[in-house]
């Protein structure tokens, strides 16, 4: 191929090299000049134009780019059009996205003209979903040098989609006194998020004590009650972790028969799976962190699974590299935060929706006096005065009582419409305000605790920076949880998924983050939940 300037009146038959606008119209890149082509450029005063003249063994661009492309067509793919150099490979199914490494480095290494593109191996993709793409540089390409690139995709698959396939799920959760109803219920939610993709379903759900002979049996029973058609998975939850080989839920496998393939992933979080198998059947032990929705290894290895692509350990041991997802502050050298500039970003929530039902007929215990102050007013300026971000007062009960309680403070005021349904509707709703926001942190504040001061939010505030904003900060009254609490910006995916009356403990328990606690005494325990309390507080009922 032949590139360069030309005299316009030499131009036709060549393969224009840049667009040019003439009195009827644009010339595309591209495009090659026919006689009327030529005449248009002449007329509009044109005297050179650069463009690509084609040898008798070139290709163009399109030309090169559909015929290495159909050599990628495969089940679960589609490809565009060819276009200015390039077709578009898509996936038609849910499913993972295969790539041969080796082989698309040794298409790629043929000629810098000749390029292939894709996603990450082992991505999971939707229908629609564009996984590669080739793309021509040039205008014109050697055939010898498609032919080698051609040879080259015709030795194995270089991109495939394996759809996923629709498994039946029997999950088992262990029980210790020390783990909540609430947290085993929030474990079901997460996994049939996690299974919905692939449109594989929770067949069966028991609740055991963690003892090897108990999780044998519901191993056992579990396996009953499949129906026997299509692809099967037994998935553990463990109320403590897996810690050897031969701790309770690997050797509760091997008593109903099973086989452990591998314990341990180097893939953080997610280290404390465990991979086994009975006959056709996969059986995992997730590691706790798969109760939270965030990614972590479970979802590798689940997905491949899905996907009938299940790894060997050879390929477990192989995902180190790439295998930190989430950096953990507690451990020593965490990277530093890109440049030094960046300030972390807190956002205050104070509560103040509830029905304070326990108060009967007394008076609101948020509009009693302290100090002739509304106890809404008090906190919120308190939050204010701490001047650690911006302040978001979350109403329900009362809302126009609260609201006037509050007027003139500089707070952003929301009305929680769901908050008969409980605190966790509250804790979206203030999340909500954080997010828009871009807040780093949710620093979230109980309004009827009388005896939260400025500086202990701000001593609260403090932790959250000095760990980077990578550690969920809690006050506590001799080392007893209480609150106020900051949760980090990881946490707020979790945070969605509250429902009820209840707080952010199940998030705070089984995220994976580091917890750091800030002793404030006795006001981190004191709210005033009956009239007598708010007496004993200092505080005045007046309606």
């Amino acid at each position: 191929m032949k590139f360069g300037p030309v005299g316009v009146e030499e131009a036709q038959g060549a393969i224009l090299a840049h667009s040019m606008m003439v009195a009827t119209g644009k010339l595309q890149k591209g495009r090659r000049l026919s006689a009327i082509d030529v005449e248009a450029l002449r007329d509009h005063g044109v005297k050179h134009v650069i463009v690509a003249r084609l040898d008798h063994d070139d290709l163009t661009e399109d030309e090169a780019a559909e015929q290495l492309a159909r050599l990628l067509q495969r089940e679960n793919l589609r490809l565009s059009p060819a276009a200015t150099g390039r077709v578009n490979v898509y996936a038609t199914r849910k499913g993972l996205f295969r790539a041969d490494k080796q082989l698309v480095d040794r298409f790629n290494r043929v000629d810098p003209a000749i390029t292939l593109a894709c996603l990450k191996d082992y991505s999971q993709v939707s229908d629609g979903d564009m996984v590669a793409t080739i793309k021509i540089i040039p205008l014109g390409v050697s055939k010898r040098l498609v032919d080698q690139a051609a040879e080259i995709l015709t030795l194995a698959d270089a991109v495939t989609v394996h759809a996923f396939q629709p498994h039946s799920v029997a999950l088992i959760q262990t029980q210790l006194p020390s783990v909540k109803p609430s947290v085993l219920d929030k474990t079901v939610q997460v996994l049939r998020r996690r299974l919905a993709p692939s449109g594989s379903v929770i067949v069966s759900e028991r609740r055991v004590v963690h003892e090897e002979n108990a999780v044998a049996r519901a191993i056992l029973d579990a396996e009953r009650e499949f129906d026997g058609s299509g692809p099967r998975m037994i998935i553990l939850f463990g109320a403590s972790a897996v810690c050897d080989a031969e701790d309770v839920l690997p050797n509760a496998l091997r008593l109903a028969g099973g086989i452990v393939d591998h314990v341990g992933l180097p893939v953080d979080p997610g280290n404390l799976l465990v991979l086994g198998h009975k006959a056709d059947t996969a059986i995992i032990v997730a590691p706790g962190c798969a109760r939270s929705p965030k990614e972590n290894g479970f979802d590798w290895v689940l997905d491949r699974i899905l996907a009938g692509q299940p790894p060997t350990p050879d390929d477990l041991m192989g995902l180190g590299v790439g295998g930190l997802l989430m950096e953990i502050p507690s451990r020593p050298q965490p990277r530093e935060l890109a440049g030094h500039a960046h300030k972390l970003q807190l956002g205050v929530v104070l509560l103040a929706a509830g029905q304070a039902r326990r108060m009967a007929r007394a008076g609101h215990k948020l509009l009693a006096e302290f100090d002739g102050v509304p106890l809404v007013r008090r906190m919120a300026e308190r939050a204010v005065k701490a001047d650690i971000g911006p302040v978001t007062v979350v109403t329900g009960y009362r809302a126009i009582d609260v609201s006037a309680a509050l007027e003139g403070l500089d707070v952003e005021i929301l009305h929680n419409e769901l908050f008969e349904t409980g605190m966790a509707s509250s804790i979206k709703c203030g999340l909500s305000s954080a997010s828009r926001q871009q807040c780093d942190g949710l620093m979230v504040v109980l309004a009827d605790m009388p005896g939260i001061t400025s500086h202990d939010l701000k001593a609260l505030a403090d932790a959250f920076v000095q760990a980077e904003g990578r550690a969920i900060v809690r006050a506590v009254a001799s080392g007893k949880r209480g609150n106020p609490v900051i949760l980090p910006r990881a946490t707020f995916d979790d945070l969605e998924l509250l429902d009820g009356d209840v707080g952010a403990r199940h998030v705070i328990e089984t995220c994976g983050l580091p917890i750091i606690d800030v002793e404030l005494g006795a006001s981190a325990h004191l709210d005033v939940d009956t009239p007598e309390a708010v007496e004993r507080a200092g505080g005045i009922l007046r309606g």
